[in-house]
Formats: structure tokens, sequence, C-alpha cells
């Protein structure tokens, strides 16, 4: 897996087909929590990774100054809607709650919920969660799809702020089974610690899901989301989006 570490890229160019001005960079808002391999750290304490490196193409597709802000998942849209923060970034699905409250561009890259559990456990999905722990991240669409579609199976849901909060419990046994994003946990099965874990489905297509990921952005900002638009349509079509995410994830994800 490529692990390219990617500055802040400083262009004199605000907005696509544009006049040289100068402009405040925008502020691309990803979760201060890593979220690998879409947004971590490196050693050196740099952002990277698929989102942090697809951002910064986006950024230079509309020749526009652009710095990560990181911020907690639990308040990035209050931090985008108050405007400490220009977009968000991030694997935030395109769902008609979120809607209510932000506008989002096209989708950038789609990718359906897992299962992962320990290897040796059987488990039949749905109706094998009975009596089971469940863990997945809040405010995602996984806990949406989990509220919506698996409280009636007699599983135990359990929250966490954080998605590395809910990998750790499942390592250490806490846990039974989790749900989160497919690529993040294809990422997860492959670390040293997680060896006796694995993949064992992908949710069902569920409306909790939405309509992919795309860039949250606010209500008000007609012309940045023209721009982003047009910039994702290019990153997607010369092929920088591909190579991104079979650098990192071995497959393509940007396109549905």
């Amino acid at each position: 897996m490529q692990r390219t570490l990617i500055p802040a890229i400083a262009l004199s160019i605000a907005s696509l087909g544009g006049t040289a001005q100068a402009a405040e960079p925008l502020q691309i808002g990803i979760s201060a929590e890593p979220y690998p391999p879409f947004t971590y750290t490196s050693s050196e304490g740099e952002w990277t990774g698929f989102e942090v490196e697809l951002g910064m193409a986006i950024c230079e597709a509309m020749e526009a100054e652009c710095e990560i802000k990181p911020t907690g998942w639990s308040g990035i849209i209050p931090s985008l809607k108050a405007g400490r923060i220009d977009m968000i970034m991030n694997s935030m699905s395109i769902t008609k709650a979120r809607q209510k409250v932000i506008d989002f561009t096209d989708p950038y890259y789609f990718t359906p919920g897992a299962y992962v559990a320990a290897d040796d456990q059987e488990l039949s999905l749905p109706e094998g969660l009975d009596g089971l722990i469940l863990g997945v991240q809040s405010a995602t669409t996984n806990a949406t799809y989990a509220r919506r579609a698996l409280r009636d199976t007699g599983v135990d849901i359990r929250l966490y702020d954080q998605a590395e909060q809910v990998n750790r419990d499942l390592l250490s046994g806490r846990l039974d089974v989790i749900l989160a994003d497919k690529i993040a946990m294809n990422e997860l099965v492959e670390r040293d610690e997680a060896e006796g874990f694995e993949i064992k489905s992908t949710a069902p297509h569920h409306e909790a899901y939405g309509e992919g990921v795309g860039i949250g952005i606010r209500k008000a900002d007609d012309d940045l989301e023209a721009n982003l638009n047009a910039a994702i349509e290019k990153v997607q079509q010369d092929g920088t989006c591909t190579r991104l995410s079979e650098s990192y994830f071995g497959t393509d994800v940007c396109t549905d």
C-alpha cells in the first residue's frame, strides 16, 4: 500500500477558469480521529491517506489553495455550518438526513458496510446476530443502518465515538462483531494484530447508506459546489482517483 505524504498545495487561482487573486486557503475538514487508510497521520505527524491525497488532487484541479483541518467527527457538520471549515471530505455518505442541513457534491467513491468477526465464529446474517454484541461508530451510516435494520435481531448494539475504539474492542474480545466501511475493514484485517479476524459479509443495499460518498459543503456555496463537481469529474476521468484507489485499496472504488 502506498503511503505518500501530501503537504498543503499553495496555488494562486481560486476557481476553475478564474483569474489570479489573493484568497484564503480552503479548509478541508477531516476527522481529528484517524480513519486509515482514508485519513491518518504518519510517523512524522503529517496527515495522509486516500482522501487527503484525493482532496489535494481535487484542489489542484480547481487551481485552489487548500489546507487540511482536523475536526472532531461529532462536531464536523456544525464546524462547516459555522464557517470554521469550507468542506468535509471524510467518507461522509450522501443521505437524505444530512441533505436537510448541508449540500453535497457528486459522489467520489462508493463502498458498502462490512461485518468483521473472528474467523472461527459461525455468523449467519442477520439472524445469527441474536445474543451477540455489535460495535459501530456513532453518527455514521453504519450506525443508522444498525438502528433501522438490526434492532429486532436480538443483537446488543454499542456505539463508539471513534472507529479505532470499535476496532480495539473487537480485537480485545469485548465485541463479537463490528460493522464499518468495507474498505477500512479490508485494511483492518490485514494488520498483524488482527490475525484471526475476517470480513464475514457486506451489508445489503439500504436507504441508510445513501447515494455514495460526497464532499459536504454549505447550502449557500453554489459556486464552490460547481467547481468541486468539475474537479471531481476531472480526477475521475484522468485516472487520478482510480490510481490512488488502487494504490491504497487494491481496487477501484471511484465508480459505482
